[in-house]
């Protein structure tokens, strides 16, 4: 058996540029999934006729869109960037997509605020959540798609995991800060929706471990990429089980094991972030993908 020949470049140069994104992009995805999430749980709410939730987790999603678009802006540079975004809609573009996906769940979103906090035009207001859940899932998962969409390695070949992860984590990360900010006994359904948010990310995590292959997959599993998802393991392994658990008759446990899983959703997208980087560094990650779509070594 002839071994596999050490992967070399040209004077050993990376064969992709590392992202040139900053911190601001993995914030930007985190508080995204943040307010797609809790604009569910407030359609839901409201739904079920649980006005406290749904009031709550409005306020939520609105703060978490508020601070996804200055980090959006932030990244961009200026904001002409991102006003200029809404001029053109190409549907074969993750970013045009996902940007008038943005544009329109937001303008839901204040609206059924709106008709909440001046208790005028009920049905307005219904129309309004309704249709920002329904707009939820996309704001959720374009991001996913965004990264999917490039040659990065460990973003490209996770590409049919990626979305299910994002969702996953928004739905727990929207469910905990639910829990930490509504009293246990109107915070039921938000348990519900933190446990399996929680329980489907864990499980969305290792089936695109699984996936990848043990090569690929330790862009994940070393280095900061690496610690980071084990972090993020145990905080949302933790906190959902302490939220859900002990949550429904001590408030203190409610909201550490709510906060907990959020930041597990947090420290998810900077665990990804960085095993893209990772990818892109090394050459050896780049071709072997390569090498094994065209039959060619092991």
């Amino acid at each position: 058996m002839v071994p596999d020949a050490e992967v070399r470049t040209y004077y050993d140069r990376p064969i992709l540029k590392q992202p040139v994104w900053t911190w601001l992009v993995p914030a930007y995805f985190f508080t995204g999934g943040l307010a797609a999430g809790s604009a569910m749980l407030a359609a839901g709410a409201r739904l079920t006729g649980n006005r406290r939730l749904a009031r709550q987790s409005r306020l939520v999603a609105l703060g978490a869109l508020g601070a996804s678009t200055a980090l959006l802006i932030k990244d961009l540079g200026r904001p002409g960037r991102f006003y200029n975004m809404f001029r053109v809609l190409k549907p074969t573009s993750p970013m045009s997509i996902g940007s008038w996906a943005l544009g329109a769940f937001g303008s839901a979103a204040a609206a059924g605020m709106a008709s909440d906090v001046l208790d005028v035009l009920p049905g307005l207001g219904a129309l309004a959540d309704m249709a920002a859940g329904g707009i939820a899932p996309a704001v959720a998962t374009y991001t996913a798609v965004l990264l999917a969409d490039t040659a990065v390695p460990a973003w490209h070949e996770a590409r049919h995991e990626l979305p299910f992860v994002f969702a996953a984590s928004a739905a727990a990360s929207a469910g905990g800060v639910a829990v930490a900010l509504t009293p246990p006994s109107e915070a039921g359904p938000a348990r519900r929706v933190l446990g399996a948010g929680a329980l489907a990310e864990l499980a969305a995590v290792e089936a695109l471990h699984r996936r990848l292959g043990p090569e690929l997959a330790a862009t994940y599993e070393q280095g900061l990429a690496g610690t980071l998802g084990t972090w993020s393991k145990a905080l949302t392994a933790v906190g959902a089980v302490t939220a859900v658990a002990g949550g429904r008759r001590f408030r203190p446990l409610a909201v550490a094991g709510g906060l907990a899983t959020a930041a597990g959703g947090a420290v998810l997208r900077f665990a990804i972030f960085e095993a893209g980087k990772a990818a892109a560094r090394d050459p050896k990650y780049v071709v072997g993908p390569q090498r094994r779509e065209a039959g060619v070594g092991g």
